[in-house]
């Protein structure tokens, strides 16, 4: 049958492992900022900087905050009047949309880089690794091919910082920036920080480095939406006290740029990764059985689920694989609760060859659970699949190149975040073959 391979968190270091180790090594320095809150930097990069390039804007300011697995229409729920403001009294983007595959990782990435995953090699949360011969979350700094504008504004003399409330994050971005918030404390469960923390991090950021460039994600909207049970009922009671929570949070970073004399100079660009939906306990869809039925495909096929997605891995003979998708993709579409299943191949995927061989997307209201349906993914509130693609994206601040109370119907997405970022500093060159996003202002 399928392999049976669980995420692989125990062959070698973690992110915050390696992080410390780097601390005791020397290789990256510790600051201790406002608070005790810990801040690391390579070795004189807070300092001295680089020389400015021609044409960068050195005094501009931007902050991309993410509202980690937001939905559009939560922003009208009167839960969030400060997103509201900040939208309503900006550009919108009414018709923004997350990417395949509609997850955390690959469209943080794609936020940073401003390139598909084909070009990145980041195209999921979890992948199977051929070479390791394991399904593993894409957390190493290593797993990200492509540039991304915090080291290109750090390059060309800007200071970039992140903070970043996941473990992955935190472990696939990496030393890019020139400095990073050393996330603390992180819940075992969910791994990830808090809101609360990761705020009064960036505003402890904003406050004594002043980055150029700062990238902040706040994860308790789709941590507490992963796990709420009154999802499937609509109720969302979780979700509702996280978005109430965070959106004042948010007020308090706007109060804090303001205050601080930056508003005037700064561009918001505030976006989910993906949205949410949530499923019943007994709409659960499992491809492992079925594929392991067909001659062809028994033992040969691993899967990386990744909640409204599974990503399915031939590992059969070359010559076979031909065959081995055809019967894949067959199989998949006839399990109930199953959308669409897709050559990985296809054109408007854009995924590269880690993300396997077929995409199966569930239907909304369902999950994937592999390789068992019982225990391998049990969490009501899910995204990853097509469902989840429309997110909230609006561009605010108080610089005159910001649009005021505007809204645009044209399609907006994650990977147009660093080309917006690069226009708006004056940030010299792109990605090579250029930037598959495009710049929103």
């Amino acid at each position: 049958m399928c392999g049976e391979h669980p995420r692989d968190r125990a062959a070698g270091p973690t992110p915050f492992e390696e992080g410390l180790a780097a601390l005791g090594t020397g290789r990256r320095r510790l600051l201790q900022l406002g608070g005790g809150l810990a801040f690391s930097t390579a070795l004189g990069a807070a300092g001295a900087q680089a020389a400015v390039a021609p044409g960068v804007h050195r005094d501009r300011r931007v902050y991309v905050l993410v509202t980690d697995g937001c939905r559009p229409d939560e922003i009208d729920s009167g839960l969030t009047p400060n997103l509201q403001a900040l939208r309503d009294g900006g550009l919108r983007y009414a018709r923004a949309s997350s990417l395949p595959i509609m997850e955390t990782i690959p469209n943080h990435v794609m936020m940073m880089s401003g390139v598909r995953p084909d070009r990145s090699g980041v195209p999921a949360n979890a992948i199977y690794d051929r070479a390791a011969r394991t399904v593993r979350d894409l957390d190493r700094p290593s797993d990200l091919r492509a540039d991304t504008v915090l080291e290109r504004a750090r390059r060309q003399g800007l200071r970039t910082g992140t903070v970043l409330s996941k473990e992955y994050l935190y472990g696939i971005f990496g030393t890019r920036a020139t400095a990073r918030w050393e996330p603390a404390p992180i819940i075992p469960v969910s791994e990830h920080a808090p809101d609360v923390f990761t705020m009064n991090a960036a505003l402890a950021m904003l406050a004594d480095l002043d980055p150029h460039l700062m990238f902040v994600n706040l994860g308790d909207i789709d941590r507490l939406g992963h796990s709420d049970l009154t999802g499937p009922l609509g109720l969302k009671a979780l979700r509702r006290t996280a978005l109430l929570a965070t959106d004042t949070l948010i007020g308090r970073f706007v109060d804090t740029v303001k205050a601080a004399g930056h508003w005037e100079r700064s561009l918001i660009i505030v976006l989910a990764d993906h949205s949410m939906d949530w499923s019943r306990p007994d709409r659960v869809v499992s491809l492992a059985g079925p594929l392991a039925e067909d001659p062809l495909l028994a033992g040969k096929v691993e899967i990386a689920d990744n909640g409204g997605a599974d990503l399915l891995y031939w590992t059969g003979p070359a010559r076979q694989r031909e065959e081995a998708v055809r019967r894949m993709r067959r199989i998949a579409a006839r399990v109930e609760g199953v959308e669409s299943v897709h050559d990985r191949r296809a054109s408007w995927l854009r995924l590269g060859p880690e993300a396997g061989d077929v995409v199966a997307f569930c239907e909304a209201g369902w999950r994937f659970s592999d390789p068992n349906p019982l225990t391998s993914n049990p969490i009501p509130g899910n995204h990853g699949h097509l469902a989840t693609r429309p997110i909230p994206l609006f561009l605010a601040g108080g610089h005159p190149a910001v649009p005021r109370g505007r809204a645009v119907s044209r399609m907006g997405h994650t990977v147009d975040v660093a080309p917006t970022v690069a226009s708006f500093l004056g940030l010299r060159g792109a990605p090579r073959g250029g930037w598959d996003g495009r710049a929103l202002l």
